[in-house]
């Protein structure tokens, strides 16, 4: 996973620049989720991980996509077909969505805890994560049992892991360092 968001990130950020520069932010998301949905079809998938040339591919990637591609989405194909990266549009479409949330000043953090949090547990972290993170924050909650106690919160690279588990591994790894 760690390989693919590498590799993706340079043609996410290369098409978010253009679209910034351009006022076309919305129209590239669109376009990146229609292209995303067609490489992570099954068949196309299959043709795309196959040896046939490289033009064919692009031609039948734009055949699919039809005029839903203006004509610099279809160059960005062209260049993703040539570098044989096509399967990696879906990685390409997350890393987009990160970048385009940026430029809002928004991030998705992921919760989970043993419990239900209140809802004044929820604001609670989302107004401390807010002011530590200066931006808004989109809150992703889940109750997950198989973390023992407490919460583990996550956003981007970031982990802040408050559960019992979590504490008990950090405490093995200072005691097995004596």
């Amino acid at each position: 996973m760690f390989r693919l968001t590498t590799i993706a990130r340079p043609y996410a950020r290369a098409a978010f620049n253009f679209a910034v520069e351009n006022q076309s932010v919305e129209r590239w998301h669109e376009m990146l989720e229609l292209v995303s949905r067609v490489s992570s079809n099954k068949q196309v998938a299959k043709l795309l991980d196959s040896m046939v040339a490289t033009e064919t591919l692009f031609n039948i990637f734009i055949a699919i996509c039809g005029n839903q591609l203006d004509q610099y989405g279809k160059n960005f194909i062209h260049i993703m077909a040539i570098n044989k990266r096509l399967l990696i549009l879906p990685a390409v479409l997350q890393q987009f969505i990160e970048l385009r949330n940026s430029l809002k000043s928004t991030i998705k953090v992921n919760v989970l805890s043993t419990i239900r949090l209140s809802d004044k547990q929820k604001v609670n972290i989302v107004l401390a994560l807010e002011k530590r993170l200066s931006r808004k924050v989109q809150l992703n909650y889940k109750i997950d049992q198989s973390i023992l106690a407490g919460i583990i919160i996550r956003f981007g690279d970031i982990v802040i892991d408050g559960s019992t588990r979590g504490r008990l591994e950090r405490l093995k790894d200072v005691l097995q360092q004596s």
